[in-house]
């Protein structure tokens, strides 16, 4: 999958994903192979929903955690998209295996 590496210093969060492009705060995060696999997992959770759908179940997903957890960060972690993404994201080969729609198997 070919995506592009922006740099955002005013980036309101760590790194972020917006198809095709990868958001990092900072040049040295650009050698982070962690952070940036976690980011390409969200680019194919993206490409297999069309984009637009990913990001409107996203939010949804949030808003939901956020009215059972009351508690922002929780509401985040327990995203299904950033669930797979948090336990797959040292593995560096986990891609080129990842089955469609695992972020499924993350729901609660």
């Amino acid at each position: 999958m070919r995506y592009w590496v922006l740099i955002v210093p005013k980036l309101n969060a760590n790194a972020m994903a917006l198809f095709p492009f990868i958001l990092l705060k900072n040049l040295t995060q650009k050698k982070d192979l962690v952070l940036i696999n976690h980011e390409k997992i969200h680019l194919q959770q993206q490409l297999e929903l069309l984009v637009l759908p990913f990001y409107i179940l996203y939010l949804l997903n949030y808003f939901l955690n956020l009215v059972k957890y009351k508690n922002h960060y929780k509401a985040y972690y327990n995203i299904s998209f950033e669930r797979e993404a948090y336990k797959a994201e040292g593995d560096l080969n986990y891609l080129a295996n990842r089955k469609l729609y695992h972020w499924i198997k993350f729901l609660r």
